[in-house]
Parts: C-alpha cells; sequence; structure tokens
C-alpha cells in the first residue's frame, strides 16, 4: 500500500477548510490502496518523510514567506532525507541531491490575505533540492476561502493521492 504524507500548518479556520477539504479528497471513496498519514507541520518527522511515497503540503503565507511551523519542518528533516547544502550552506548542492525521496510527487496549497508569491516560492525552492517532482498545480488562495476554494483542495487532494494508487 503507498502512503501519502499530508503535513499542513492550519492556525485559522480559513486554512482548516483547506486541510479538511485536501484530506477529504485524498480520502475520495474512488481511491483505494493509498494510506493517508496527517501530521501538522511541527509533529512530522524525518521518518514520516522517508516512509510516504507522495506528500502534500499546506502553508499560510506570512510576510512573505511560508509558515514558520513548515520551515521548522523542511529544518529538521532536510539533511536527514538526503537533501544536500552546497559549500555556501545553500539548498540543492552537491551530488546526491534529493537522496532517498527524490522524485517523489508533492502538491501545495497556500493561503493568505495579501502576497502568496514569496512562500510558493520558498517551498518549491526546499523541494527542488529535495528532487521531489511538482504533480498538480500549486492551490493558491488569496483572501476568502470560499466553496470554490475547498473545491480546488478536494481535487488537490484526491489527484495527489490518485498518482499514488
Amino acid at each position: 500500500m503507498s502512503r501519502l504524507l499530508i503535513v499542513h500548518h492550519s492556525p485559522t479556520r480559513s486554512l482548516e477548510r483547506l486541510r479538511d477539504a485536501a484530506v477529504a479528497g485524498a480520502h475520495d471513496e474512488e481511491i483505494t490502496g493509498v494510506e493517508v498519514v496527517v501530521r501538522p507541520a511541527l509533529e512530522a518527522s524525518a521518518e514520516d518523510v522517508l516512509t510516504a511515497d507522495g506528500y502534500l503540503l499546506g502553508t499560510s503565507a506570512n510576510f512573505g514567506y511560508m509558515s514558520g511551523a513548515l520551515k521548522h519542518f523542511f529544518d529538521s528533516t532536510f539533511l536527514a532525507v538526503g537533501g544536500a547544502l552546497d559549500d555556501s550552506g545553500a539548498a540543492g548542492g552537491g551530488a546526491g541531491t534529493g537522496g532517498a525521496t527524490a522524485g517523489r510527487p508533492y502538491g501545495l496549497w497556500v493561503h493568505g490575505r495579501y502576497d502568496l508569491t514569496g512562500a510558493v516560492r520558498s517551498v518549491g525552492s526546499i523541494v527542488g533540492a529535495l528532487g521531489w517532482r511538482q504533480s498538480y498545480d500549486v492551490l493558491e488562495v488569496l483572501g476568502a476561502v470560499d466553496e470554490a476554494s475547498e473545491r480546488a483542495a478536494y481535487e488537490l487532494g484526491a489527484t495527489i493521492a490518485a498518482l499514488l494508487a
């Protein structure tokens, strides 16, 4: 059975709605053979990453960056799952970039009130250094979460799960 790891930071009702919709999509009754593991970003571990076959990430956009909780998740797992740094300490250097998780699919949702660009870019640079493969369009929700946003989050969750089925 394949395993989908959903790592999220959902401190607001808006982010909870997106998370719940993405999780529901991953559990769609048409998708079989996929175990869905949901972890708050501050609780997810390198073992969670290494034992998953794909990833779904959710974050707020805070001051032009991903949430501190999701950044902590990456900081605490990056090297343990095979991420590489170059001589300057920047992500993505050297042979072995991506390590054991390279090539695995991921999806991302981001919610914010102002600008989402920096949050999307910051997650993209880290998952790129891990060698993960973006497997669906990033769900960017600016402002209020409406039914269309929830449907899109459901579709994101279902799509990433279906890729693993």
